[in-house]
């Protein structure tokens, strides 16, 4: 290195070394501002910044460590993953104590009791009371809570049909228009939700009582330890009380909480429901409870793309059809819809068939989702099988000319075999794209592999063996495909030779 080089890099970490001095540490944590208010949202004066009592109260767990609060966006299925990882320091969002996070987690003492509550329609708050009175009924919660867990007990004790969801916006607007029957969720969603959309009545009696807590990985233990003692310090002089009444979230429950935290009293994960509990079983133990319910789910992944394959492979060729032999407006129109299908994303697309469609066709979300991923991929295939199509030699296109075939004729006979045997090797590869990009319709409350996989890695606190099995199950659906294409394209190969 020259002199001048070694003057330029001192004169570099002089630099840096002066913009370290002084500078705050910094508290990272972990929230998803997609949840809303009251807990992170964008601040509608500056939507660059968050707003929420969880902002609040990460606030003041920050300027009492002496630090700096910085806000990270994390979804909220994986904020349990991403503190294990050290991605962030804390989590804080709307988390609930569960035995599951107390096991492999270094929880913060409960901060905010909540229950969970049951919303029906006005017109049926005196006939569904419980969940005993819903046999048969559709309820809708969000996917990997205590309230999920709830509903799949009563699926198996009452007969009722659990409907999970990935935002808690949509279970109330289903509910209104009569997709769903109930809604259990906390008590500060349901309150929050029918301050915005009248319409339903949360029955008084809750279904079970449990809190909203912080995660930090496990070798954050003393960290932990501090941020327990904050908490109690904003309890004792109000501080955690005010942050609360801001929001427009204290109750009568949160005195009687602070008073018993205070006093040092064990509290329990979850009051009023006794679930299975895995937390003290091995993972590989509680994977295998859960493999049923993933077996099931593949299945339904697969019912989902065979079908959904069939109706693109279907709309796929009439496209390509009526744009090679089509007249000019009908070739405008196919090629219109195919560059719309390519150039807008296929979540939007099944959230306008489902969704943006209520109003005037409620289609069943089964429904939506094989017309969505149909469509979708209808565009995909359809340019498949024009380029397939275009490939025949033209040399054999006059000579069936020459001796007399019609287009139809032609078509049937020589253009469309040639055509297939060169699209199916793209036809594979779509169909194992397709049964990847199922997943994507558990936004519409379908329950397929990924989503049962994501709502048992949230029970047991890990991603490792449900992923692997997850896996392991997409790879038994492809490969056997992907061996019978190679299959056929020898046998075609042989014929032609």
């Amino acid at each position: 290195m020259t002199a001048l080089g070694r003057l330029g890099a001192t004169l570099a970490l002089v630099l840096a070394g002066c913009a370290g001095v002084g500078a705050q540490p910094v508290l990272r944590w972990a929230g998803d501002a997609e949840g809303g208010a009251p807990y992170v949202e964008a601040d509608p004066a500056d939507p660059s910044r968050v707003a929420g009592f969880e902002v609040d109260v990460a606030t003041l767990i920050a300027q009492g460590l002496d630090r700096e609060p910085r806000f990270m966006q994390i979804e909220f299925a994986s904020i349990d993953q991403s503190i294990a990882r050290g991605d962030a320091d804390i989590g804080l969002n709307g988390i609930e104590d569960t035995p599951a996070r107390r096991a492999t987690l270094a929880v913060t003492l409960p901060y905010y009791e909540f229950r969970e509550v049951l919303s029906v329609r006005g017109a049926d708050a005196g006939r569904f009371r419980t969940l005993a009175d819903l046999g048969g009924r559709r309820v809708g919660t969000l996917s990997g809570t205590i309230a999920y867990d709830i509903l799949l007990r009563a699926e198996r004790d009452h007969g009722i049909i659990a409907v999970s969801y990935d935002d808690d916006v949509h279970p109330y607007s289903d509910l209104l228009i009569g997709r769903l029957d109930a809604v259990l969720l906390d008590n500060v969603l349901a309150d929050r939700r029918r301050r915005t959309m009248p319409g339903f009545s949360t029955q008084p009696g809750a279904v079970a009582v449990s809190h909203y807590i912080g995660v930090l990985s496990p070798q954050n233990a003393a960290l932990r330890d501090r941020v327990n003692d904050i908490l109690k310090q904003a309890m004792r002089d109000g501080r955690l009380e005010g942050i609360l009444r801001k929001w427009q979230v204290w109750n009568d429950d949160q005195p009687q909480l602070f008073a018993r935290v205070l006093r040092g009293e064990p509290l329990a994960p979850i009051v009023g429901y006794e679930g299975d509990n895995v937390a003290n079983l091995s993972k590989w133990e509680a994977s295998k409870r859960y493999l049923p319910s993933l077996l099931r789910a593949s299945g339904a992944t697969l019912v989902f793309s065979c079908v959904s394959m069939l109706l693109a492979v279907g709309l796929g060729v009439a496209i390509a059809t009526g744009r090679l032999y089509g007249d000019r407006v009908t070739q405008a129109l196919l090629t219109g819809y195919v560059e719309l299908v390519r150039g807008t994303p296929i979540l939007l697309q099944l959230f306008v068939l489902y969704y943006g469609l209520a109003a005037a066709v409620r289609l069943p979300a089964w429904m939506a989702a094989l017309l969505g991923l149909g469509l979708n991929y209808a565009a995909y295939e359809s340019e498949i099988y024009r380029g397939a199509l275009l490939a025949v030699p033209t040399g054999q296109l006059e000579a069936a000319q020459t001796l007399g075939f019609t287009r139809l004729q032609t078509l049937r006979l020589i253009r469309g075999p040639q055509a297939f045997r060169l699209a199916l090797a793209p036809m594979t590869n779509d169909f194992v794209a397709l049964l990847k990009d199922s997943s994507l319709v558990s936004v519409l409350t379908v329950v397929e592999l990924t989503k049962q996989t994501q709502i048992v890695a949230t029970n047991l606190g890990s991603w490792v063996i449900p992923g692997a099995l997850c896996a392991a199950l997409y790879l038994v659906m492809s490969l056997p495909l992907a061996a019978l294409a190679r299959v056929l394209e020898r046998r075609w190969r042989s014929a032609t030779v």
